[in-house]
């Protein structure tokens, strides 16, 4: 927490000025908007790599607005955060890439002659971002294997900095295969709470499945949606696995029903 409150505003402060250095530099916003890129991309392909970005926080949030003091204001905090801080990083972004050509925020500022804000933020950004992901992780595997989090988001943060080293130079890929990949999870998680809504108020004694191959299945269905059928791909594989989920858990309800009266 104290990290966080440190981080986002010098994160916002820092970028705020990287920004302002990009517009200046060409002369002004207008020339900012008229740059066009050597090789422009596709809207679909921008729009896999933007929701790819964030989409595994957006399943995740949970896992820290459960500590909120009410409900509204998870819903505030969560609303906030990817709306306007989200928005803001790809400002941020977008506009130092389109002046310099570079994608990395620290690179751009490094090339704006802003070495030391650039080491700032490249820590600060890097270090907020990995503490929530080890505690997610961590906190996902511990409900899997039954072991302690703290451990467990050890290893994560040991494997995750191995695959680190290839994941720099295959940024976009992976972010291609997220923008598939994490969406049907939010799917399956808002069509289950559409159909077992009555379980969720009395979450502390609900009962879980030890695996729930409904739900596994609904997410390979995602994916494929996501990846064969035509249109937008992150909104192709929330509704695939969605749909599919739904559809799984209804035979997999008939199934049980039609066990029990034989």
């Amino acid at each position: 927490m104290i990290l966080s409150a440190i981080a986002v505003p010098a994160i916002a402060l820092l970028g705020g000025y990287s920004v302002v250095e990009a517009v200046d530099s060409v002369g002004g916003i207008s020339e900012l908007q008229s740059i066009v890129p050597e090789t422009p991309i596709e809207f679909a392909t921008a729009l896999a790599l933007v929701v790819g970005s964030f989409v595994s926080a957006g399943t995740l949030t949970a896992d820290f607005v459960r500590f909120g003091k009410s409900p509204r204001g998870a819903v505030i905090v969560t609303m906030v955060a990817f709306f306007i801080g989200n928005s803001l990083m790809f400002i941020f972004g977008a506009a130092g890439a389109a002046v310099t050509g570079q994608s990395d925020i620290s690179e751009v500022m490094m090339m704006q002659g802003l070495l030391i804000p650039a080491i700032i933020v490249l820590g600060l950004n890097i270090w907020t971002t990995n503490d929530n992901a080890l505690y997610a992780s961590g906190l996902g595997f511990s409900n899997i294997t039954g072991l302690p989090s703290k451990y467990l988001a050890v290893a994560n943060g040991l494997i995750g900095t191995l695959c680190a080293l290839w994941l720099y130079n295959n940024f976009v890929g992976w972010l291609t295969f997220l923008s598939a990949a994490i969406p049907p999870i939010g799917g399956i998680i808002i069509a289950d709470f559409i159909k077992h809504r009555e379980r969720y108020k009395d979450f502390t004694n609900a009962t879980f499945k030890t695996v729930n191959w409904a739900a596994i299945g609904a997410v390979a269905v995602g994916i494929a949606a996501g990846h064969l059928l035509p249109g937008i791909v992150p909104l192709n594989a929330v509704l695939g696995g969605a749909i599919a989920y739904l559809v799984l858990d209804m035979i997999n309800e008939q199934k049980k029903t039609e066990s029990a009266r034989a």
